[in-house]
């Protein structure tokens, strides 16, 4: 392969080259390959994929603020930024490995907070009934 850089030179400064000029001078045929005996010469561009790694930093920010049941939120949004780091830094192996306990870690605060939502809800539906029902009994025995 050959690195050499080689100097482009155009007849008009300012405009851009013909089309049929740089079809002419790398002898391009749209229908099949070079002829003659000329070689053929390639060139490969490695282009790094975009692979989307999700690092869940939002879910992670959103269980910090509103769902922190024992601080599973807070650790989980360090592991997310902790991904979102290897990430840019290329590591996309340990990046997927943080993101992995991130959500973990953001689905165990989910379920422990959705739970103690629930559990809150039918406490505070059960005792709101018994005083209901206390307040009734002593109303009507008191003779209001």
């Amino acid at each position: 392969m050959n690195h050499a850089s080689q100097a482009f030179v155009t007849t008009s400064v300012g405009l851009p080259p013909n089309y049929e000029r740089v079809k002419e001078e790398y002898e391009v045929d749209e229908l099949g390959g070079p002829h003659g005996s000329a070689a053929v010469r390639t060139t490969v561009i490695n282009m790094p994929s975009e692979v989307s790694l999700p690092d869940h930093i939002i879910w992670s920010l959103f269980n910090t603020l509103f769902m922190n049941f024992c601080c599973l939120g807070f650790i989980a949004f360090a592991y997310s930024v902790k991904s979102r780091d290897r990430k840019m830094v290329g590591d996309m192996t340990g990046a997927q490995a943080y993101a992995s306990t991130a959500k973990c870690l953001n689905i165990s605060a989910l379920v422990f907070s959705l739970f103690t939502v629930i559990i809150v809800i039918i406490v505070i539906t059960t005792t709101s009934m018994a005083v209901v029902q206390a307040i009734s009994e002593r109303v009507s025995h008191s003779g209001f």
